[in-house]
Formats: C-alpha cells, structure tokens, sequence
C-alpha cells in the first residue's frame, strides 16, 4: 500500500473525525501493483452476467491492505460480509436510495430483536438491532477508476446518523442533506458508515466497474447467532 507522508495517528485521527462526522471518507493512500494484482485475482472466472458475489469473509481477511483499514477502525474491527461487484455489459444495473440493513450469519437461529430473515445466494441474512447496525462500517476497494460516468456511488452526507430511516421519508432526507460523489482512481479505498444512504446508477458501456465491498464490526451478535465469517454463511 502507498502511503502519504503525514504521520500515521493524524492521518487515523482525521480520517475518523471525517468518517464520524460526514459517515464518508477517502483513505489517504491507494492500493500499489501488487495489492491490486491481490484484489484482481479474486474477479478471475467471474460468471458471464453476474453482476455481484457474495464470497466468504476468510478470503479477504488475512490480505494486509483489508487488515489495515480494519484496524484503524479499531482493534475490534474483523470482515463479517465481503462482496465483489462488477458492473459490466450484460451485467449492469442501478440502484435507488437505500441503507444496508442486513447482516450475513452462518445460520438462521430465531432471536428476540432481530429479523426478517432473507437468503442471499445461498447465505442466510437477517436484520439485526439498530444498535449493530450504527456501529458498522463497510469499505470499498476499488479495482478499476470510477468518473462521473461509471456509476459512481452517491452517499448523502450525515444520513448515517438518523438510524433506520423510513422509505417514505428517504426523498426528503436526501432533499435536506444533499449528496456527495464518490469518484475513485484504481486502488482507491472509500470508508462509509453502514447505514449511509447510497445510491449508484448504470455504468456506461463497455467499461468495467469492479469493486470488493466488505462490512467490518466489532460486536459479536445478540442470543446465539454467529457471523456468517464464523461458520459456513450457507442457509440451511
């Protein structure tokens, strides 16, 4: 990983007080060759069509540029969901206003406080407590560059700490707090609140637009619920 030359713990400090405070933020460095080279390989024999695989949390979390970003979160913070995006001819799409409200287990174990329960590609995921939720953070590692035409994701800035907000309402939030464009270089990495509010659009033609997006946390999950990272994440 290339990394400017302010020192580490100002350049942890702002990136925090960043991310707290907007629920965004832009690593200060990009991955070099050879991590790039590391995050290519995991798109290698992707599926003609697919525009999106959920793949376990362990292949990533032993490569060092993930353990560096996890760690400046705190020494808590683990992958529990990791995710490979690629929009692409034949595999492109848009997404509306949304948050992430779902975490991936490794298997469905009915628990005061937490649901519905939804099966995504094979992997049992569940809504849990607010609380979880807020103390979340997701990452993105971009692969390829990201301009204003290929698909950038739109945060809308401070959404992160309204909670869950209803759908009815997200227009108007939006409205209020106004948007933010997350462009990126090969190698960027973004930061964000998990329950941001985001939205992409279709990517032009003949591009790629690959990204691994994985959620960190701290906590360990309510009754007797396990992460998906700790067992299999297949739904029985």
């Amino acid at each position: 990983m290339v990394l400017d030359t302010t020192p580490l713990d100002r350049r942890a400090d702002r990136m925090i007080e960043e991310l707290d405070t907007r629920g965004y933020t832009l690593w200060p460095s990009r991955l070099d060759h050879a991590a790039l080279a590391t995050l290519a390989a995991l798109f290698a024999d992707w599926p003609s069509g697919c525009p999106g695989q959920r793949i376990d949390p362990a292949r990533v979390e032993q490569l060092p540029f993930v353990g560096r970003v996890a760690s400046a979160l705190g020494k808590d913070f683990r992958p529990v969901r990791a995710i490979l995006f690629d929009k692409q001819d034949g595999a492109n799409w848009a997404l509306g206003w949304h948050q992430d409200r779902t975490i991936e287990v490794a298997e469905r174990r009915d628990t005061d406080g937490v649901g519905p329960w939804t099966v995504k590609q094979g992997r049992a995921h569940v809504a849990p407590p607010r609380s979880l939720l807020e103390r979340m953070r997701t990452v993105r590692f971009h692969l390829d560059p990201v301009d204003a035409d290929e698909a950038p994701l739109l945060v809308s800035p401070g959404s992160h700490r309204l909670g869950l907000i209803p759908e009815a309402a997200i227009g108007d939030v939006v409205a209020r707090l106004g948007e933010a464009v997350c462009l990126a270089d090969a190698g960027s990495i973004w930061l964000y609140h998990t329950l941001i509010l985001h939205t992409s659009a279709q990517s032009r033609p003949g591009r790629h637009r690959r990204v691994l997006q994985i959620d960190l946390s701290a906590d360990a999950l309510p009754g007797s619920l396990r992460w998906g990272a700790d067992g299999e994440g297949r739904a029985s």
